[in-house]
């Protein structure tokens, strides 16, 4: 019997209010200074992950806890209105919405992050019935969603028991700690989908190499993101490269996050552990084009387009 859901993953449902100006230096002392734009709109590495998943056409729901303000009212229409199911999304009217202020410089990036509903998520929002009715679970802002850290290890056996496979973006961490009981649950993951740096931080290693070879045995998929220079696949005991796109950058939020999308579809849909880091990168690149996490994520018809043209690929839909 087919299950319910491709794909699901807890919401670390913030909402994004970017500030963009590439010579962009606040200072205090009550200065005053113009910027050239801005935008609002829905953040969350899992919510923008989510999004992606759903526009390739995966059944996708959130789990996860909202406010009663207007903010988590973005979230939650964003969400719909990209078919991505909301019902486990309960609203709570003690808890004020997550708020990331970005500050983009086009180049980089800083961010200042009011919790809220991000760290509220919950074991209580995981409703039994998606133990047997999942393909995939994602875990994305492992340090954020500190309540349910402790309750990752007994969740993600349960749906291993039921054939579900489970991925990982930790996401950065601010304390800076790196564990937080990630460590117990390394070994459970079926694809890790780390960045560059937060993979030497997490390994404690000076060298991607080294904290290749540190987890390489107890991971089978590891998918290493290299920003611009693309990213790279380890993979029984290869490593395959893909370069990104030549794309105009407005701002990188969500890239990561539109990648890790482009590569758990791409295993949902059985396609090599090269094509899928191929889709990856093509989903990362368009990401960047648009302000904002989700306005610019690729869709199948851009990914056929693009697959092709850089790579010779041939997508089968």
């Amino acid at each position: 019997m087919a299950k319910a859901y491709d794909v699901i993953t807890f919401g670390d449902t913030c909402v994004d209010l970017v500030l963009t100006d590439r010579d962009m230096m606040p200072e205090f002392g009550q200065k005053e200074k113009i910027i050239k734009d801005y935008s609002i709109e829905m953040g969350g590495s899992c919510c923008i992950f989510a999004s992606q998943i759903a526009k390739l056409g995966l059944r996708t729901a959130v789990l996860g806890k909202l406010g009663s303000d207007e903010l988590s009212g973005i979230i939650k229409s964003t969400l719909e209105s990209l078919n991505v199911s909301t019902q486990y999304l309960k609203g709570n009217e003690d808890i004020k919405t997550g708020l990331t202020v970005v500050l983009n410089k086009i180049v980089d990036r800083g961010m200042l992050t009011y919790n809220g509903t991000i760290s509220a998520a919950g074991i209580d929002d995981f409703d039994e019935r998606l133990y047997l009715n999942t393909r995939h679970f994602h875990i994305g802002s492992y340090f954020l969603m500190t309540g349910l850290q402790k309750h990752y290890p007994f969740l993600i056996d349960r749906l291993k028991e039921n054939g579900t496979t489970v991925s990982l973006d930790t996401n950065w961490d601010p304390e800076g700690n790196w564990d937080s009981g990630l460590w117990d649950i390394l070994p459970k993951i079926d694809v890790f989908l780390p960045n560059e740096n937060e993979l030497m931080a997490i390994t404690q290693k000076n060298t991607v190499d080294k904290a290749i070879d540190k987890i390489k045995d107890i991971i089978p998929v590891i998918a290493v993101k290299r920003g611009k220079a693309g990213a790279s696949v380890y993979y029984e005991g290869k490593r395959y490269d893909a370069d990104s796109l030549n794309m105009p950058v407005i701002d990188t939020i969500g890239a990561g996050d539109s990648f890790d999308g482009g590569f758990i579809y791409s295993l949902l849909r059985g396609y090599s552990i090269e094509d899928c880091l191929k889709v990856a990168c093509i989903c990362g690149s368009y990401s960047v084009r648009v302000q904002g996490g989700i306005k610019g994520q690729a869709l199948i018809k851009d990914i056929i387009f693009a697959a092709e043209g850089k790579y010779g690929l041939s997508i089968k839909v």
